[in-house]
């Protein structure tokens, strides 16, 4: 089993299946979504030719949402699906938080008049940037210190009152969820857990249960019954003592030589507790030095993590410098130049490899 040229397949980086960035996140469940211009640039990739305006605009009219869900860290969501994947996992994403809430004296009497003040602000469609809704909550005497702004914006957004919004410049403001997004049906936590589940098996395969559980911080518990609604629904295959799921009708991996330029928080890394099948131990330091939490760029060659990119804006466009762990061939070169030209395209600006 060629685990790598799969999940390129699956995650429809190496062949585009979808016609919009709202189709693309809704095929993932959510998309790792701390880099915001990363973020944008991962939904791109996977569709035809897309630019960042084109992203930027399903940001603008509601069609995706960035929110903090799963493992209560930044991800896209599709519009229809925020409420009820922020209900089945918010709540142990909050209860592990009362340690830091405890430490940060954020009580539930502090939060709630929070929560107030941000709905306040907000009501009646208007948009804050963070800056203005901290400043709001200083107004209210409540201090926004060290890391209690951040806090207290992560934790409105869990209990579904606000999220970001419409693009500003280089980040978002925020709205109020209930006037932002359009209500869709709601789903039982059991049909939740299964849709998420299969979400993430189809998306993300081949995959294990364990990849599953550490991705959606679901507990062992939940994510194995959601898993266990769906299994019929998928097929394994084991590799050594490792069983990987995926879906019956998997897309066959392309048998040319691919070369792609990912963005350091795409699914393809950050998708998966175990990294192996495509990052070699030996180089984990490169993608995330120190295990800072910051992921580099990489590039990726016939699903294989060989190397990562950086990017340096100028008045006549953009340079882009690879660092390739080993050596790479004439024919790798050139298809790295070929998926600089894409991200070229997406950024609209003319691209030099350097």
């Amino acid at each position: 089993m060629q685990i790598g040229a799969l999940r390129l397949s699956q995650q429809h980086i190496a062949q585009a299946q979808c016609q919009s960035p709202a189709q693309v996140v809704a095929h993932f469940g959510g998309m790792q979504g701390q880099d915001f211009p990363g973020v944008k640039w991962s939904i791109a990739l996977r569709l035809h030719q897309a630019t960042q305006a084109a992203v930027n605009r399903a940001f603008d009219e509601a069609k995706i949402i960035r929110t903090w869900p799963m493992r209560g860290t930044l991800h896209v969501v599709a519009a229809e699906d925020v409420r009820w994947i922020l209900s089945l996992t918010s709540p142990k994403n909050l209860a592990g938080s009362q340690k830091r809430r405890d430490a940060l004296e954020l009580d539930d009497k502090t939060l709630a008049r929070c929560h107030q003040v941000f709905i306040k602000t907000l009501q009646g469609g208007q948009q804050k940037s963070r800056e203005e809704m901290y400043a709001a909550l200083q107004a209210a005497g409540i201090s926004v210190e060290g890391q209690r702004g951040y806090h207290l914006l992560w934790n409105a957004a869990l209990h579904g009152l606000i999220c970001f919004a419409a693009t500003a410049d280089k980040e978002q403001n925020f709205a109020l969820l209930e006037e932002w997004v359009a209500p869709a049906k709601e789903k039982t936590r059991d049909a939740a857990l299964a849709a998420l589940a299969l979400r993430y098996f189809i998306s993300h395969g081949p995959a294990t249960l364990k990849d599953f559980i550490w991705w959606s911080s679901l507990s062992a518990t939940e994510a194995r019954a959601g898993f266990e609604d769906i299994k019929s629904q998928l097929v394994s295959e084991t590799l050594g003592k490792t069983v990987y799921w995926i879906a019956p009708d998997r897309v066959a991996p392309q048998e040319k030589s691919s070369v792609f330029a990912l963005p350091g928080f795409d699914e393809y890394i950050l998708g998966y507790q175990d990294r192996s099948a495509v990052l070699d131990a030996q180089h984990a330091e490169k993608i995330c030095p120190g295990g800072n939490g910051m992921f580099a760029s990489t590039i990726v060659v016939n699903g294989q993590v060989v190397g990562t990119w950086k990017r340096n804006f100028k008045k006549s466009g953009i340079d882009m410098m690879a660092s390739p762990f080993g050596a790479m061939s004439k024919k790798e070169q050139l298809n790295f130049e070929q998926a600089a030209l894409r991200y070229g395209h997406f950024m609209g600006l003319p691209v030099r490899v350097v």
